[in-house]
């Protein structure tokens, strides 16, 4: 099976908003961006400063955009009231990845009444991510 494809944006009336783009803000930025990379394949498109110790950057998962910011100030681990949802084509065969990138598998997968297989895990701050696919 396949991901689902991001949808399409829409056009908008001038002065509204046409997306959002979902922002982790983390101590350690090298750790998560790896981490995103070896579990969902995200690529760098952006990077600021292009040269020096770097503040942003911003991925592409699939058809959407995962910005991350450097901040030594954050507590990682705290609560968090964001649930990043991750569309994956097994969501099984992710699992063992999880581990190893400094991540945390919550529970196994489990088929949703909803239509979806979703598996609960966190990334290495402490972030709720879900992986999904349909079934």
């Amino acid at each position: 099976m396949s991901a689902t494809p991001a949808p399409e944006p829409v056009p908008a009336p001038d002065g509204v908003a046409v997306a959002v783009q979902p922002v982790i803000v983390t101590l350690d930025l090298d750790r998560l961006q790896a981490f995103y990379a070896g579990l969902a394949g995200a690529e760098e498109i952006t990077r600021v400063p292009e040269e020096g110790p770097v503040f942003f950057v911003m991925l592409r998962v699939g058809g959407s955009e995962l910005g991350i910011v450097a901040d030594r100030s954050v507590t990682t681990g705290t609560p968090t009231r964001i649930l990043l949802s991750i569309a994956v084509q097994d969501v099984d065969a992710l699992l063992d990845r999880v581990g190893p990138l400094g991540g945390t598998v919550l529970g196994p997968a489990n088929d949703m009444p909803w239509g979806q297989r979703v598996a609960h895990i966190q990334d290495p701050d402490g972030n709720a991510v879900n992986l999904t696919q349909p079934v």
